[in-house]
C-alpha cells in the first residue's frame, strides 16, 4: 500500500473526510468494502447497511460485504483483492486483529478502524476514527452516526469523479529507481525451487529471490527489496520501530550484496 497512515485525533468531520475521501477514490476504482467486528457482528452489520441502504436517496448502493470475526484473516485473504476496503470496529486489544494492518498492506487493503476506549499504536491502520472517552463494549448505538457521516462523506466524494484520480500503482520494475531505497511487505503464497518463492503484494503475486532469508513458508510476511525478501517478519512493531527495523534490515542487505559482489569472480 502506498499511501502514507495517517492516524486521526478524533471522528469529527475533518478526519472523516480525509478517511471518506480514500474510500471514495477506492470506491471510483471498484473496490469493494468488506465490514467486520470480531467480537460485535451486529456492528459490521449495521456498517454495511449504511453503504448498502444510504440515506440518501439518490445515492448507490455500494459493493459491501461483511466478513465473520471468527476467521477474520483467514477470509480476508480468500475474498479481498488489491484496491479493496477494510471497515474495522474493534477494541485495541482485540486478539483476532493483532497483525491486520501488516497483512491488508500486503495484500493491498485500505484499512479503516473505528473503534473506543485505548487508541490503537500509531500505523496500526491507514485511518483510525476513535472516542477517547468510552470503552468499545458501550452499547451499539453510538456507533450508528460515525457510519452514517463516513457513508455520506464518501458518496459526496464520489460525485466528483474529477478529484477522485487512482492512487500511484505499486513499482514492478526489478530495480526501481524512485522506490530503490524502499522495503514492501509481501506475503509468501508458495515455496518454489532455487531459493525462490511466490508472494502476493499490491501489484500481485511476484516471484522474488528468498536466498536471503532463511525459513520462509506459505503465509509468512516479508519484506521486499528490489527483487529479493529481505528479512521475515514476525511481529507487529510499533510504527517508528518497523520503520527502524526495515531500514537497518536493507542496509544489511546492501551490504552483504556488496561483499558477494565483491567476492565474485
Amino acid at each position: 500500500m502506498n499511501a502514507l497512515s495517517q492516524d486521526l485525533s478524533g471522528p469529527d468531520t475533518a478526519d472523516l473526510a480525509a478517511a471518506a475521501f480514500a474510500m471514495a477514490r477506492r470506491f471510483a476504482s471498484g473496490a469493494t468494502l468488506w465490514c467486520a467486528a470480531p467480537s460485535r457482528p451486529s456492528r459490521a452489520e449495521q456498517a454495511a447497511a449504511e453503504f448498502l441502504r444510504p440515506a440518501v436517496a439518490t445515492a448507490r448502493a455500494l459493493p459491501v460485504a461483511t466478513v465473520p470475526g471468527d476467521h477474520l484473516l483467514e477470509d480476508l485473504r480468500r475474498l479481498s483483492v488489491d484496491g479493496d476496503v477494510l471497515l474495522l470496529v474493534a477494541g485495541r486489544d482485540e486478539p483476532s486483529v493483532a497483525g491486520l494492518r501488516q497483512r491488508a498492506a500486503a495484500w493491498g487493503i485500505l484499512t479503516v478502524w473505528i473503534g473506543a476506549g485505548p487508541r490503537p499504536l500509531p500505523g496500526a491502520a491507514d485511518y483510525v476514527l476513535w472516542l477517547d472517552d468510552e470503552a468499545i463494549s458501550s452499547d451499539d448505538g453510538r456507533f450508528t452516526p460515525l457510519y452514517r457521516r463516513l457513508c455520506k462523506l464518501t458518496h459526496d466524494r464520489l460525485e466528483h469523479p474529477e478529484l477522485l484520480e487512482p492512487e500511484q500503482g505499486a513499482c514492478t520494475d526489478e530495480v526501481c529507481i524512485t522506490c530503490s531505497d524502499e522495503g514492501r511487505l509481501g506475503e509468501v503464497v508458495a515455496i518454489c525451487p532455487d531459493s525462490r518463492a511466490q508472494v502476493r503484494t499490491p501489484a500481485g503475486v511476484e516471484t522474488v529471490d528468498t536466498s536471503l532469508i532463511d525459513g520462509a513458508r506459505p503465509g509468512d510476511l516479508v519484506v521486499i527489496h528490489a527483487g529479493a525478501a529481505v528479512a521475515l517478519v514476525t511481529d507487529e512493531p510499533s510504527a517508528p520501530e518497523a520503520e527502524h527495523r526495515a531500514t537497518g534490515q536493507l542496509r544489511r542487505a546492501a551490504d552483504r550484496r556488496l561483499i558477494e559482489a565483491e567476492e565474485a569472480p
